[in-house]
């Protein structure tokens, strides 16, 4: 008890308060996501995630999606470890050379109806390394992109939203 008083005097509050609203808005918008999800594929939607030279922000908040906080799995939002597995392939960082071959390899081992969406900046032109030597271009320009979610990186609420506005407009 002595050690974890005398931890807590010395780092502090290394917690911080979740707003309600945040919570509430979570809430609403995760049930219509799962409701959605249920009702267009039957099930879970699975997303097999493809870093393509990221500086891991975009990953950091993916990872964040699924903290006991977002926690997006209980919304029916599953990320698998094989586009084999995967309804929609979730693209970020810009496109590198190295990652080309891959990332069609892994588009192409998708079972139809598949969709690609894009994450973070550097996904949409390249962001800060566009027209660099070693990046082969816009992800749109390789793959059919359906959603791009902007910022750098965006936060996990902004992706859950996006998730959310990509299946209300699908037919």
């Amino acid at each position: 008890m002595i050690l974890i008083l005398k931890n807590r005097i010395l780092k502090g509050v290394v917690t911080r308060h979740i707003e309600p609203g945040l919570v509430r808005e979570l809430n609403s918008t995760g049930l219509k996501l799962k409701a959605l999800i249920r009702k267009k594929f039957g099930k879970s939607l699975h997303i097999r995630q493809v870093d393509t030279g990221s500086c891991s922000g975009c990953e950091s908040e993916i990872i964040s999606t699924n903290n006991p906080i977002y926690d997006l799995q209980r919304f029916g939002v599953n990320f698998v470890a094989s586009p084999r597995h995967a309804d929609a392939l979730l693209v970020t960082g810009p496109l590198s050379k190295n990652m080309l071959v891959a990332l069609k390899s892994a588009y192409e081992s998708m079972p139809e109806p598949k969709f690609v969406i894009t994450l973070g900046d550097c996904a949409l032109d390249g962001g800060l390394f566009k027209g660099s030597y070693y990046i082969e271009g816009p992800i749109k320009d390789i793959l059919p992109v359906v959603l791009h979610i902007p910022g750098c990186p965006p936060s996990p609420l902004t992706i859950i939203k996006a998730l959310l506005d990509l299946l209300q407009k699908e037919k």
